[in-house]
């Protein structure tokens, strides 16, 4: 019989407790000789006494209380190990709650959950699209675990974990003059042919729209801004029915690319990158669910294609 035998462990725990072979047993439903040939192995195992027999009630010599106590530690650990796992199995059963801009698009979410459903099957994700302001209220609330936002900025109760950089480009229908110039050259265009160009820009609340403005008046060009919208969907929507052009993250245009409703154009000797981040309550503790979406986000994630 193994010394750590769990039925070992239990008996000599109410022996030593009790220090009766008869009570003993009958806690662990067994007879008074059976519990006695347990502890007569486990002697004969450990190689010492660890019962004075000879007394009445029984007394636990100074190996038995050494061993009574490992009893009752392993005994303890291993529950506090059962409660554990117990609680670990609800909370990867739960739900991770996301709020994000909605720029950040659908269809990535869609792939996101796919990858987090694969690996943990029995969690579920909760995402809500809003305005910025908006996610960092739902986050502040407690309402979501996590906060996806653009331009991320902390605070005294807000962390910003660093996501990603995504490059923009200039969005525009497929058949607009400027794209059929970038297909005719094969390559980008000069920036100075925005110059008086229709415009559909972000609500001027929004961070993106003050850093296209800056980004467009350092170059020296001016646009004609003739709608603007609060969600990137509604930017695209103008942009595909030619009410304008507009500038964008390229990654958000991916599927409207593939389905040949916008065309991705770069300019010319100039950059524009917008920054992503992850925001959640400072001190926040993360249920396991949650991290492990976290851990997910923070991959490296694939590269964009050109």
């Amino acid at each position: 019989m193994a010394v750590v035998d769990e039925l070992s462990l239990k008996l000599f725990r109410d022996i030593a407790q009790t220090r009766s072979f008869s009570r003993a047993a009958a806690m662990n439903e067994l007879s008074q000789s059976a519990a006695s040939q347990h502890v007569q192995e486990l002697e004969r195992t450990l190689g010492t006494t660890l019962l004075d027999r000879s007394r009445r009630p029984l007394l636990v010599t100074p190996a038995g209380q050494l061993y009574a106590e490992f009893c009752r530690d392993v005994l303890r650990r291993r529950m506090e190990l059962e409660e554990a796992l117990k609680v670990l199995k609800h909370d990867s059963a739960g739900t991770v709650r996301v709020a994000s801009i909605y720029s950040v698009g659908l269809s990535e979410m869609v792939e996101l959950e796919k990858r987090f459903a694969g690996r943990h099957p029995e969690a579920g994700l909760e995402v809500q699209y809003l305005q910025p302001a908006k996610v960092y209220a739902a986050v502040l609330a407690d309402q979501v675990d996590l906060g996806l936002v653009s331009y991320p900025h902390s605070t005294r109760e807000i962390k910003v974990i660093p996501w990603r950089q995504e490059e923009m480009v200039l969005a525009t229908a497929p058949d607009h003059p400027l794209a059929k110039k970038a297909a005719a050259i094969r390559g980008a265009i000069p920036i100075e042919d925005l110059n008086g160009v229709d415009f559909v820009g972000f609500d001027e609340e929004l961070p993106i729209r003050g850093d296209v403005d800056r980004f467009l008046k350092e170059k020296g060009v001016e646009v004609n801004v003739s709608v603007h919208f609060d969600n990137i969907e509604m930017i695209k929507e103008a942009v595909a029915h030619r009410v304008g052009v507009s500038i964008m993250p390229h990654r958000v245009m991916r599927e409207d690319i593939r389905q040949k409703r916008l065309a991705a154009i770069r300019l010319a000797g100039a950059s524009l990158y917008r920054p992503l981040g992850i925001i959640h309550r400072k001190r926040k503790r993360f249920q396991p669910v949650a991290q492990a979406f976290l851990d997910l986000l923070c991959e490296k994630p694939v590269p964009e294609a050109a």
